[in-house]
C-alpha cells in the first residue's frame, strides 16, 4: 500500500496546500502551467514543502516525459541513458522512472533531480550540455543552497525558486484532507511536531495509526520514539540533529552542540554540511561580538576539505566548542535583513549624485561625484548628518 503521503499528494496547483507566492494567481509556476512555457529551475526549499509535487504536476501538465532521478544514487550513466533514442527507453532503466505509458517522439523530457546538492561538479558539468540545448529540461530539488551546490554555469539556465516552510493553516488544511480524526491536543503536538513539513506530520500520523489505531498525543509520543520511525540519516533525523546542533550554539551550550556534532559524526553525516553551517552561524549568530569567529569556521571547512574522516571531527569539535562559547551579536544579520526588506518594498531607489562614479564628461555635468572626493578620501568622513542612502531612506538606521 502507498504511503499516506504519497495517497493524498495533489494532482493539479489548485490542489496544492500552501507555497501561494509561486502557484497563486498570477505567480510565477502558476503562468508556466497555464502557458506551457517549458524552462529549467531549481525548487530550494526545506523537507515536506512540495518539491516533488510541483514538480510532477508541472510535468503533466505540459505533457512532457518526466523521468525521476535521486542525486544520492544516481550517476551519468542514468542520464545518458535519458538522453539516448527512444528504442532504449522501452522500459524503466536503473533510477530512472518513466511516468508514462506511451512516448510521442516530440515529447519534451523533463528530469526531475531530486537532491541535486549531491551531485558533484563531474557530474553537474556532463548534464549541463543537455540543459543547455534543451534536450532535458532540468527540475532540480535541493534543500541547500543552489549558489553554493550548483555550479555557475548550470544555475545561469535556470530560475530558482524558493518554497517557504509550510504555514500552520496549511499544514491544518493537509492533516484534516486525510479525514483521519485527530482531536484537538494531538493535532497542536502534530503542528509543532512537524516545523512546516508536511512529509513528517503525515508520516507521524500514519506510524500512529498503523502501529495503535488511532491518533492521540500519547499514540504519537509512542510513534514517535518507535524504532521502526525514528531514525533516518537524509530525512527527519538530518534536520532535526543540525537543528538541534545549531540552537544548542546559539544558546552558548557547547556540552549540548558537541553531543550533537557527535551524533551528526557518528551517522556518517558529510563534515562540509556542518562546517558549512557553522561558516554561516559565526556571521549570523556572532557576528560583530567577535569578528574571529569567521575566521575559525573557515578554517575548520578548510581542514574538513583537506583531512576529512576520521581526523576532521576534531577539528570540527575545536570549531564548534569555540563557537559555542563566543558571544553573540546578529546585529549585522539583522540590519541585512531590514535592508533586503526595504529593496523589496522600494525597488532600486536612485542613488544619491554624491556618491555616483563620474566616468564620463556627461556624468560629471549632471554633478555625478560632486562633492564626495574631500570626505573619505582624506579619512574625515562624511558628516554626521549627511546620508548616502537614497533620498527616501535617508533616516533609516538598519545596524542598531
Amino acid at each position: 500500500m502507498e504511503p499516506l503521503a504519497a495517497r493524498i499528494r495533489p494532482q493539479t496547483l489548485d490542489e496544492v496546500v500552501g507555497q501561494e507566492h509561486l502557484v497563486g494567481e498570477g505567480k510565477p509556476l502558476r503562468v508556466a502551467v497555464e502557458k506551457k512555457h517549458l524552462f529549467s529551475f531549481i525548487l530550494w526549499g526545506a523537507p515536506g514543502t512540495g518539491k516533488t509535487t510541483i514538480a510532477r504536476i508541472y510535468a503533466r501538465a505540459l505533457d512532457a516525459a518526466l523521468y525521476e532521478l535521486s542525486a544520492v544514487s544516481a550517476g551519468k550513466e542514468d542520464i545518458r541513458k535519458i538522453v539516448q533514442p527512444r528504442s532504449t527507453l522501452a522500459k524503466p532503466i536503473g533510477q530512472t522512472k518513466v511516468l508514462a505509458a506511451e512516448m510521442a517522439q516530440e515529447r519534451p523530457k523533463v528530469l526531475f533531480l531530486d537532491e541535486i546538492h549531491r551531485f558533484n561538479k563531474a557530474q553537474q558539468d556532463f548534464l549541463l550540455p543537455y540543459v543547455e540545448s534543451g534536450e532535458l529540461t532540468l527540475i532540480g530539488a535541493t534543500t541547500e543552497n543552489p549558489s553554493f551546490e550548483v555550479i555557475a554555469p548550470l544555475l545561469s539556465r535556470c530560475r530558482v525558486f524558493v518554497l517557504e516552510p509550510l504555514s500552520e493553516e496549511a499544514l491544518r488544511a493537509i492533516v484534516k484532507s486525510t479525514k483521519l480524526k485527530v482531536d484537538r491536543a494531538a493535532f497542536e503536538w502534530l503542528l509543532g511536531y512537524a516545523n512546516g513539513d508536511a512529509r513528517k506530520a503525515l508520516g507521524m500520523l500514519e506510524g500512529a495509526t498503523s502501529l495503535y489505531g488511532k491518533v492521540s498525543v500519547d499514540t504519537l509520543n509512542r510513534a514517535l520514539e518507535s524504532p521502526h520511525l525514528r531514525y533516518d540519516k537524509k530525512g527527519e533525523e538530518h534536520y532535526d540533529t543540525i537543528s538541534a546542533f545549531i540552537k544548542s550554539m546559539r544558546a552558548s551550550q557547547p556540552d549540548a552542540a558537541l553531543y550533537y556534532l557527535a551524533r551528526m559524526v557518528e551517522a556518517g553525516e558529510d563534515p562540509l554540511f556542518i562546517a558549512r553551517r557553522m561558516v554561516v552561524f559565526a556571521s549570523e549568530d556572532i557576528g560583530l561580538a567577535q569578528p574571529t569567529a569567521l575566521v575559525v569556521a573557515n578554517e575548520v571547512f578548510r581542514a574538513c576539505e583537506t583531512i576529512g574522516y576520521p581526523e576532521c571531527a576534531i577539528n570540527l569539535a575545536h570549531g564548534v566548542a569555540y563557537l559555542a562559547q563566543a558571544k553573540k551579536d546578529r546585529s549585522a544579520y539583522d540590519a541585512l535583513r531590514a535592508a533586503q526588506a526595504d529593496v523589496r518594498t522600494f525597488g532600486n531607489l536612485p542613488v544619491p549624485k554624491k556618491i555616483r562614479n563620474p566616468v564620463t564628461k556627461l556624468m560629471k555635468e549632471l554633478d555625478y561625484g560632486k562633492g564626495y572626493e574631500k570626505y573619505p578620501s582624506k579619512g574625515l568622513g562624511a558628516s554626521p548628518d549627511e546620508s548616502y542612502l537614497p533620498d527616501k531612506l535617508k533616516k533609516k538606521k538598519y545596524l542598531k
